[in-house]
């Protein structure tokens, strides 16, 4: 069997609110393998979202590690971790984080331009991965000119220009219809396998 291209050992994240401390996660392990399609599912409030900050390094453990590429993220300089988020993981955020002055095609294509990544090459993905979305009509759309459904798209051709080896999506079809959401996880589903 192959390395897991992530594995978390016993991760434990508390927040101190001063005369209370507040446990969010309690000795969480899991390997995650290349190809392997996982989803979390809990109620709003149990850690969802803070297991994914920790998984992709945005958020440090109080105890526990996270391994990726043989080494802990932890033990990680802040240009390496920096780095491998950049080449190795796609975020979607649930507040998608586009950056507004930027337009749809210029928000996917910002993760690659940052990995110095071949323009023409970069550009052709954007466009292609928009289209895959339903956004080839938008792509030149400023966030502020695109709904909710669609800026969570965006999102997601973003966190897919680079290739990524790991997608971390906090509730990916959170905010589009039924339809939507169906096409946006037959895609994730498509680039899986």
């Amino acid at each position: 069997m192959s390395e897991p291209i992530l594995r978390m050992n016993d991760l434990h994240k508390s927040y101190d609110l001063g005369r209370r401390l507040i446990e969010v996660l309690h000795g969480v392990s899991l390997e995650i393998a290349e190809g392997e399609f996982l989803s979390l599912q809990g109620a709003s409030g149990t850690g969802k979202s803070t297991l994914l900050h920790l998984l992709g390094g945005l958020d440090d453990p109080t105890s526990g590690e996270v391994i990726a590429s043989g080494q802990s993220l932890s033990a990680m300089s802040h240009t390496r971790l920096a780095k491998w988020r950049n080449d190795e993981v796609g975020f979607v955020f649930q507040s998608y984080h586009l950056l507004p002055e930027f337009d749809a095609l210029e928000n996917v294509l910002l993760p690659a331009r940052m990995a110095h990544a071949n323009r023409a090459e970069s550009q052709n993905r954007a466009e292609s991965l928009l289209e895959r979305v339903g956004l080839a009509k938008r792509m030149h759309h400023l966030p502020a000119e695109l709904s909710g459904g669609e800026q969570q798209r965006v999102a997601l051709a973003r966190a897919l220009i680079n290739r990524p080896q790991l997608l971390l999506a906090d509730e990916p079809t959170g905010n589009l219809d039924s339809k939507t959401g169906g096409e946006v996880l037959d895609l994730l589903c498509e680039l899986q396998s």
